[in-house]
């Protein structure tokens, strides 16, 4: 099931703004200590990195992924994710609604 609201937690009110605002997210630290982010893709082709591994969850809107090691590309709707580990890099593409989206840091 997506998560459409996340219960007791700690945000950062500025917000992370990447690739000129085609990237918005806000941190935010769960009761337990979890770090996780929210935010959007507004419709742009863009190549992420990780530090940490990272399970992307879309909420809303949709967007296709190459994840590494792989040459296809997937499709990702509303109440799908994907894997990305640690010290990698995938591809994203955002055609048409954003892609909203909680990050679950590993």
């Amino acid at each position: 099931m997506t998560q459409k609201q996340l219960e007791g937690v700690n945000v950062v009110a500025a917000a992370n703004v990447y690739f000129d605002g085609k990237c918005v997210s806000h941190a935010l630290t769960l009761a337990d200590g979890t770090r996780k982010s929210v935010g959007v893709v507004l419709p742009s082709q863009l190549t992420f990195g990780t530090a940490a591994p990272e399970i992307m969850e879309c909420v809303a809107g949709g967007c296709r992924v190459k994840l590494p090691g792989s040459d296809d590309w997937k499709t990702i709707v509303p109440g799908e994710s994907f894997s990305v580990p640690a010290n990698a890099s995938f591809d994203i593409e955002v055609a048409g609604e954003p892609f909203h989206y909680i990050c679950h840091y590993g």
